[in-house]
């Protein structure tokens, strides 16, 4: 499942909602399920999550939705699902009756394909017909309205993970080359062997490889000053070449470089498009730091599917990095941004504490 906390759009009819989920998940649904949740008038929240296997039970992960919403102080709720009605209809009920069990009103139930919608709750043909009503979502003011405030919705959740993919052809060869050279001057810097060791993953530097016995002053002194440089010159408008995203990457193998780049990351869109960068241009062996700095930039920005699949990609190649699973975990519990900010924990980062949140400028 992956989760939002969205720009509020305002939604009078199920057509504007059928018309701004696409905008509050980032892209357009397909054998999903997703519940908006709301707060007076307004959307305040959507969770997503795939349909289950056929035949399997849909009660688990309905209550789970349900609990995921009742965490965002939501008044009420619409249930959308999007598939053939053998697939849709039992989690669609199941969800429904969660969510009445803990006290959040069903606004409405829906089911969406092949370019209409249905609704479980409106029996009366004159607003909602057996065989659908049409919609166009480009037509809508809903989705003018989220289009006027740059939100996006891409054509499906595959295009989303493609904005975090790693690069190939040439920019790969260039940042291999840079990154032997980002090793031997970080093994020059500390005195040790750049050689990775063994049992690393991905034949490289071990996700936490600081860990065990803390990183030589001059490594902290390094990663601060270029992870300072890397966001200065990311607000400028500027991009980093090779050599400084390989440096980067190494660099933030060690945790205290790593959560200094964390404590510098609130959210702007200055932050995303940096992580986004070098988290495409890092050696497979790098991507657990820059993926979960990229995963926690837009959560705190409230693009909670953009953070799902940066983290899908660190966990798939890194399962145990610990603030990947702490930051999943929050995803996955529906912890809204304006709840918890990120803070580094005491030695490896996989504790969130609150914190005063700084102010953009």
């Amino acid at each position: 499942m992956n989760s939002t906390e969205p720009a509020r759009l305002s939604v009078r009819s199920p057509a504007d909602m059928v018309a701004a989920v696409p905008y509050l998940l980032g892209f357009h649904p397909a054998d999903s399920v997703v519940v908006v949740a709301v707060r007076g008038r307004r959307v305040v929240f959507a969770a997503r999550g795939d349909l289950p296997a056929p035949g399997a039970d849909p009660g688990p992960a309905a209550r789970h939705l349900a609990q995921v919403v009742a965490r965002q102080d939501a008044d009420a709720a619409t249930v959308v699902g999007y598939g053939p009605a053998a697939r849709v209809t039992g989690v669609v009920d199941a969800i429904g009756d969660a969510l009445t069990a803990i006290g959040v009103a069903v606004l409405d139930a829906l089911r969406v394909t092949e370019g209409r919608w249905f609704s479980y709750l409106c029996a009366e043909p004159s607003c909602c017909p057996p065989d659908g009503t049409p919609y166009d979502p480009a037509a809508s003011r809903v989705g003018a309205a989220a289009v006027f405030a740059g939100q996006v919705a891409l054509p499906d959740r595959a295009a989303l993970a493609a904005q975090v993919s790693p690069l190939d052809g040439p920019v790969r060869l260039a940042m291999r080359r840079a990154t032997d050279r980002a090793r031997l001057r970080l093994a020059a810097l500390t005195g040790r062997p750049s050689t990775p060791p063994a049992g690393s993953p991905a034949g490289g530097l071990p996700a936490d490889s600081s860990r065990a016995g803390g990183e030589p002053r001059a490594v902290r002194t390094a990663g601060t000053a270029a992870v300072r440089a890397a966001v200065r010159r990311q607000r400028r408008g500027e991009r980093l070449d090779d050599d400084e995203v390989a440096w980067l990457t190494v660099l933030l193998t060690h945790v205290a470089v790593r959560d200094h780049a964390w404590s510098r990351t609130d959210g702007r869109d200055e932050d995303i498009s940096l992580w986004t960068d070098v988290l495409r241009r890092a050696e497979p062996d790098l991507i657990a730091a820059p993926g979960c700095l990229l995963a926690f930039a837009a959560w705190r920005s409230g693009h909670g599917a953009l953070a799902a699949v940066a983290l899908e990609r660190v966990l798939s190649a890194h399962p145990g990095y610990s603030l990947a699973v702490l930051l999943d975990e929050a995803l996955r519990r529906g912890v809204a941004p304006s709840a918890l900010d990120g803070w580094p924990g005491s030695d490896d980062g996989a504790v969130l504490r609150r914190r005063r949140r700084r102010p953009r400028r």
